[in-house]
């Protein structure tokens, strides 16, 4: 449950703290003081959408924080993934709204939005305007329904979406091969040439051209090659007078010097090897000229090759590199049309026996669905009888459909308010105080098997009087036995029913502000009697009085 709320610099809000009873928490004040902030602040926490408009004028932040007990939930496991502290029972959610975006925290630890819609799961469920609507959208009464029925069917459900979606992917990929199976045979024997065209080229690497053309310099420049290797050789080696000749008489000296100082020594050894560098040298020199050729044929060789490559990098890409990167692709391209027009027969059986297997799950969970469907009917007219529409009649109808993603079911729900009537749409019958009692109704049957600790309702009362609101009132009061209730409320006799009555004011000084406090004693009874009477005298008083000693 919400134990306490906090809140500073939030809209017309300078610092507030509200510490919440378990039971029935009633918020009430005059039209337009603010009522919904206090609501809204919370949903906000547990990230509803925000926008920076809700920061106080002249402020940098806003901040909402929120207490909450959690007696029913162990979330050890998903705190520990996400490197949330655990504080036992309690957890601290906090939410700071600046101009820059938008913080969330649990325990001190920073976490995203989605997560924060995790937690929301397990704590709270807040009735507004917006699901109102819902309810009266004929779309979303199968979600509502399968809700109620999860822990009958909610798996098998589960696993039919899942099946569906891959039904979905096998009825996808044979359109694909249909539409690549349509293609002409002109375009599948042009994708032949092409392939064949590259493949019969026999490309070695993407770098045979660079290589081919290394060895055509060479050979186009052998003749040059050979004198300047061969005369090079000759003059480190060749007769009198070549560089050796002269090496090897400047090494006799050194030598003979070393003999007489031995200083000359590692001179004399330096020689050496720069000779025998020089013989070794002058070998490549011999061996290379000696084997250049003027080799003819070779070169016309190579030029046709480049020809041919040239020829490919032209019509395929620019480089060896994208030439062979095209041959993959129309491989590939080739492959799947072949193997579309193979596998077309193949795919539509198993599609076929897919079909068979959902539609076989979908007509059980279709059954469970109608069963559960007349459980839950029975037990909302119940409550509507309870909440003073005793001659109205409420039935959830669930119709065959196409196969879809959620089964073969329409489900809509349909109601009479009057005897004469016959059941209709939701949407086209109810007026707003039917309607409140509707969502009461099924919200109250909800409480009783789920989990949730805190219920919001935001004017659950729309519409109603009299009888109605001490029906609505008497239903309110057995729903806080199994949750914390916080709601707004301009009907006197839900208030009076309150563990904890917050009254909001507004006050117009030098600036708006809104402020809340707690109401108990003579000044709930003053809240009461104005509620009751639209002002405070003796009668409204003493109605007021009667109230909570009822």
């Amino acid at each position: 449950m919400i134990k306490q709320l906090r809140i500073k610099d939030y809209i017309l809000i300078d610092e507030l703290t509200a510490n919440f009873h378990n039971g029935l928490n009633v918020i009430t004040g005059e039209t337009g003081a603010g009522k919904s902030i206090l609501i809204n602040a919370i949903d906000i926490a547990f990230a509803s959408r925000v926008s920076k408009d809700v920061i106080k004028t002249g402020k940098e932040k806003a901040v909402i924080e929120l207490v909450i007990e959690n007696t029913k939930h162990d979330l050890s496991k998903i705190f520990d993934e996400n490197g949330i502290d655990n504080f036992g029972n309690e957890i601290v959610l906090t939410k700071e709204i600046s101009v820059n975006g938008v913080r969330s925290r649990i325990n001190g630890t920073l976490v995203n939005q989605d997560f924060i819609r995790q937690l929301k799961n397990y704590f709270l469920d807040i009735h507004s305007q917006h699901e109102t609507y819902t309810l009266l959208q004929p779309k979303y009464h199968i979600n509502l329904l399968d809700n109620y029925a999860k822990d009958s069917y909610g798996a098998k459900l589960n696993s039919y979406k899942e099946e569906f979606r891959n039904y979905q992917k096998l009825l996808s990929d044979l359109e694909n091969l249909k539409n690549a199976s349509n293609i002409t045979e002109d375009k599948i024997e042009f994708l032949k040439f092409q392939i064949n065209e590259i493949e019969s080229a026999n490309i070695t690497s993407s770098t045979e051209d660079e290589e081919l053309q290394k060895e055509l310099e060479v050979l186009e420049n052998a003749e040059k090659l050979k004198e300047l290797t061969g005369s090079s050789y000759w003059a480190i080696n060749g007769d009198d007078g070549s560089i050796l000749d002269g090496l090897n008489k400047i090494k006799q000296n050194i030598s003979k010097a070393a003999s007489f100082d031995s200083n000359l020594e590692n001179l004399d050894q330096n020689f050496a090897d720069i000779i025998e560098n020089l013989k070794d040298t002058a070998s490549e020199l011999r061996e290379y000229s000696q084997g250049l050729e003027n080799d003819t044929e070779r070169l016309n060789e190579i030029q046709e090759r480049l020809y041919l490559l040239d020829k490919l990098k032209h019509k395929y890409g620019g480089s060896l590199e994208n030439v062979l990167e095209t041959l993959d692709n129309l491989s590939k391209e080739l492959n799947t049309i072949e193997f579309s027009t193979q596998n077309i027969d193949e795919l539509e059986i198993k599609i076929s026996q897919k079909r068979t297997e959902l539609e076989h799950t979908a007509k059980e969970i279709s059954e469970s669905r109608k069963s559960y469907a007349e459980v839950l009917s029975s037990l909302i007219q119940d409550k509507l009888e309870q909440l003073e529409l005793p001659k109205s009649r409420f039935k959830i109808n669930v119709s065959n459909k196409e196969l879809s993603t959620d089964g073969c079911d329409d489900v809509e729900f349909l109601i009479s308010t009057n005897i004469s009537e016959d059941l209709k749409p939701l949407a086209k019958v109810a007026s707003g105080g039917e309607i409140s009692r509707v969502m009461l109704a099924i919200k109250s049957i909800f409480a009783q098997s789920d989990d949730i600790n805190t219920v919001i309702f935001d004017e659950i009362d729309t519409g109603i009087s009299g009888k109605a609101s001490q029906s609505v009132a008497d239903e309110i009061v057995e729903l806080a036995k199994y949750h914390q209730i916080i709601l707004i409320t301009h009907q006197a006799i839900i208030a009076s029913k309150a563990d904890k009555h917050f009254y909001v004011r507004k006050s117009q000084n030098n600036e708006t502000q809104v402020e809340v406090y707690v109401l108990t004693g003579d000044n709930r009874i003053k809240a009461l009697a104005e509620l009751a009477g639209g002002e405070i005298n003796e009668q409204s008083v003493e109605f007021a009085r009667s109230l909570i000693l009822n």
